[in-house]
């Protein structure tokens, strides 16, 4: 039997349950990433990450600058060599000389305490990967681990990574613990197998590293190709954080969601579930196309969940026997007409059965009454009914005798 939501007040005139339609969402520790906050009141963030050579200064530069017009609030790059941490100091240099200083996060893998110290010196926050940073070389004639040889690992796991989190504890810079599904280490596959407690385990430990350490900067994300294991896998995670008492923003993402429509579907599914719980605080689309592609997909999720209003926002009916003009071809004049009017809900409907009820919370609606008319709505009230060859053009007058039209 399904369960109904717990409704989140009594209207007590009516003696009927009110329910809360705003995500409510989970309460997490502000964490800045230069000058963007994670968590916290703060708004989800958008984030991306280049594919160019991060050897190639200009080309990084360029990319990062191209990520950030369009509203990419913190870009990633990879760090794989020494060399490459290096030369983040130049490209640091030469966004704040040409552009202007936007949040980096360094990607650091594969027995990483030398790249992410030096890359520490440069930038506002560093990943780093539970399951690669202290590599363990798998022993195909292993059974099971001891607790010896599980804690043994710990400790140099420790004492690896206790010089990384003094670094940027003391410089107030970030962390994200960035587990994937499938990069988990060795000892975590034979202790909880292949499952979302291994991953949700990993991240703990290094948690746990951190917070003796007196370091709480931290996000952490807990990524996976599969979407229902991604799922189950920040659920659970925030699930032990609340139990455990801490606080930390959690970065969402289905790794490798692949290109097109199915890899933003897919990259939907399990960003959009998690952020309808409640959970989530900074997103990031992965596809298998340019980075610029992410973004758009990043504010429509955050857009159509309510979180975020970056966009025109349209209502509009499916078409059926009973429109009244070619709904699709209006939509799309209307659109092209009224996009850049961020912030606005406008109702394009093709007849008045369903049209004045569905459009109610509108600003505005545009709406086939008639043959060969339109009818104008502000929010609930009928305006004016104009010739339809005039009604984008009427609309726009509208919006303008509001004072609410800005020139595109």
């Amino acid at each position: 039997m399904q369960t109904l939501p717990t409704p989140t007040t009594i209207d007590t005139a009516a003696n009927q349950p009110i329910f809360d339609t705003k995500i409510q969402r989970r309460k997490t520790r502000p964490v800045k990433v230069g000058n963007v906050t994670i968590g916290g009141n703060y708004p989800v963030v958008v984030q991306s990450m280049i594919n160019e050579d991060t050897l190639d200064i200009d080309g990084s530069v360029a990319a990062i600058r191209r990520l950030h017009e369009i509203g990419c609030e913190i870009v990633r790059v990879t760090v794989p060599s020494m060399a490459h941490a290096r030369v983040m100091a130049d490209i640091k240099q030469k966004l704040i000389q040409t552009y202007q200083d936007v949040p980096i996060v360094a990607d650091v893998h594969h027995n990483g305490l030398k790249i992410a110290l030096e890359v520490a010196k440069h930038i506002e926050k560093v990943r780093i990967n539970p399951g690669l940073y202290v590599f363990e070389k798998p022993n195909n004639n292993r059974s099971e681990y001891s607790k010896s040889e599980f804690d043994e690992i710990g400790d140099k796991i420790r004492e690896t990574l206790e010089p990384l989190v003094v670094s940027l504890r003391d410089q107030g810079k970030a962390m994200r613990i960035g587990v994937n599904h499938g990069s988990l280490a060795e000892r975590m596959l034979f202790t909880y197998g292949d499952t979302p407690e291994g991953m949700v385990e990993s991240a703990l430990e290094f948690i746990r590293i951190c917070e003796s350490l007196d370091f709480r900067n931290l996000v952490i994300s807990m990524k996976a190709s599969r979407v229902p294991v991604m799922i189950a896998a920040y659920r659970l995670m925030a699930k032990r954080m609340d139990e455990l008492g801490m606080d930390y923003p959690l970065h969402l993402g289905v790794t490798e969601a692949g290109d097109g429509e199915y890899g933003r579907i897919k990259s939907t599914a399990g960003i959009a579930t998690l952020l309808a719980d409640g959970i989530g605080d900074t997103i990031r689309v992965s596809l298998t196309e340019a980075p610029e592609k992410e973004i758009p997909v990043c504010y429509s999720i955050l857009q159509a969940l309510g979180l975020r209003k970056t966009m025109v926002e349209y209502v509009a009916c499916p078409s059926c026997g009973r429109t009244l003009f070619n709904l699709e071809e209006v939509l799309h004049t209307v659109r092209e007409a009224t996009k850049h009017l961020t912030g606005l809900d406008i109702a394009v409907m093709g007849c008045i059965v369903n049209g004045p009820g569905e459009m109610a919370d509108a600003d505005y609606g545009y709406v086939g009454k008639t043959p060969g008319y339109i009818s104008l709505y502000r929010g609930r009230e009928e305006i004016k009914k104009v010739p339809e060859a005039q009604g984008v053009e009427e609309l726009i007058n509208l919006i303008k005798a509001d004072g609410r039209w800005v020139e595109p």
